[in-house]
């Protein structure tokens, strides 16, 4: 079990018991979409030796260095939210849904509807890689390359990096 992000004590299973839970979301569908969330959590976990699961928000959820995707059903789609889909590369389009934002994509998988195995698993391996890799522009870099003013905010007389005192 893993505490929750917001610190509020919830215990959030992980490991055999997240797994457990998912194993009966998924029994629990039944039909198409038992299958489909099975087929895609196959490929989740093949994807990377690594890929650790969760259950937060009472849903299926794949991580690996953070968050990679959810799993969800609905009534006409399966849908799996890459927490970060927006800053991976995309080249086999499977991205469909969530296309707005500037976090979040989703791939939207209706009955009958079949998502290239190997595609979806290399977007997973890149959406693995995007978390190990530390984001560019945090807000941390931003504040550290404010110009430094001097002599009581005065603008024209500004402290460079690496300069000394003026």
């Amino acid at each position: 079990m893993i505490k929750s992000a917001k610190g509020r004590g919830k215990e959030q299973p992980s490991g055999k018991a997240a797994s457990r839970l998912i194993d009966e979301r998924i029994s629990g569908l039944g039909g198409w979409r038992a299958a489909t969330l099975a087929r895609m959590r196959a490929l989740i976990l093949e994807a990377g030796p690594e890929m650790t699961e969760e259950w937060k928000w009472n849903t299926p959820v794949w991580s690996h260095g953070g968050i990679i995707c959810t799993g969800e059903a609905y009534k006409n789609v399966v849908k799996l939210t890459f927490a970060h889909g927006a800053g991976i590369p995309d080249p086999s389009r499977l991205f469909n849904s969530s296309l707005e934002g500037n976090t979040r994509r989703a791939i939207d998988i209706r009955e009958g509807e079949t998502v290239a195995a190997k595609a979806f698993q290399a977007l997973v391996r890149a959406a693995a890689q995007r978390n190990r890799t530390p984001a560019k522009n945090t807000k941390k870099t931003k504040e550290a390359k404010k110009t430094v003013l001097l002599a009581g905010g005065n603008a024209q007389i500004a402290k460079a990096d690496g300069d000394g005192l003026v």
